[in-house]
């Protein structure tokens, strides 16, 4: 069996995503090229994994059987690159956007007081997992809960919705707004790692622009393209000359999570735990 990593990367990440074109996306190759891949995948192992429909990428009974093998092969190599590359005594938290907001810099202080020369580390990233599945992390802040059993999350707090307007739009001279003033927006949404989608607006009639990242994200809104929903933590880590941000009051709040592998809990976990509950509390 001719099988290389650049296959079950491949493979996985169609999983992982729910299509072709998304893995594309997570991967930052060509659609074509991710579809070769698993094809040679399949081929080499003479079996169908994936059953391929107009809207997303299903397993296969024997897809179901190869995933777990080739995330544990896949995990096994993250975790020797990583070990060749990595800082003695590092702590790296996995993040998709904004980190904590304004509770990071107050969770690396105290963390720096209690472990001195053992650094707290954020290392973004666009996978599902922000780098859990990859093995490029010890943990996660996630705002968006991936359905995987492998992963152990725990709540750490919660973070009020905000609008992301043009700075010359009227709805910028009000200080909070409803989700009934967005009716007929268009809304700029990242499907991969975003908080906001159209069912947030049911029964509202919205348009959803997808972007592809935070910069695409800021630009269009600032431009007046449209407009964003994100949480609080966007608010402190993001400005841009043009646009501005107003509290939405009428939404539930988004929760962030802390994420760990189930079965290898990295040391200290539970100190890291209690620092950000702490800060989100305060």
């Amino acid at each position: 069996m001719a099988t290389d990593l650049h296959q079950l990367r491949a493979f996985v990440a169609v999983v992982d995503e729910g299509t072709f074109t998304d893995a594309a996306i997570a991967l930052q190759l060509s659609q074509a090229a991710v579809s070769r891949a698993v094809a040679g995948f399949e081929a080499s192992i003479g079996a169908r994994l994936l059953h391929r429909g107009p809207r997303e990428a299903t397993l296969t009974t024997a897809g179901s059987r190869v995933l777990v093998h080739a995330r544990r092969v896949l995990d096994e190599v993250a975790r020797l690159e990583e070990s060749l590359s990595r800082p003695a005594g590092e702590f790296r938290i996995g993040y998709h956007f904004a980190v904590l907001g304004a509770h990071t810099v107050a969770v690396q202080r105290d963390w720096s007081a209690r472990h001195p020369g053992n650094p707290l580390v954020f290392v973004q990233s666009t996978s599902a997992s922000a780098g859990l599945h990859e093995g490029l992390v010890e943990a996660a802040v996630l705002r968006r809960v991936p359905s995987v059993r492998r992963i152990a999350t725990e709540l750490i707090g919660t973070e009020n919705r905000y609008a992301a307007i043009a700075a010359s739009d009227p709805l910028a001279r009000r200080r909070r707004l409803n989700l009934k003033d967005l009716e007929d927006r268009i809304i700029a949404v990242d499907p991969l790692v975003g908080t906001t989608s159209g069912d947030l607006f049911a029964g509202r009639p919205v348009e959803v622009r997808t972007t592809h990242n935070i910069d695409e994200w800021m630009t269009a809104i600032a431009a007046g393209q449209a407009i964003g929903m994100t949480p609080e933590s966007t608010v402190h880590q993001y400005r841009r000359p043009g646009m501005v941000y107003r509290r939405v009051v009428d939404v539930e709040p988004v929760s962030v999570w802390l994420a760990w592998q189930r079965d290898a809990p990295p040391d200290r976990i539970d100190d890291l735990l209690a620092m950000m509950r702490k800060s989100y509390a305060s």
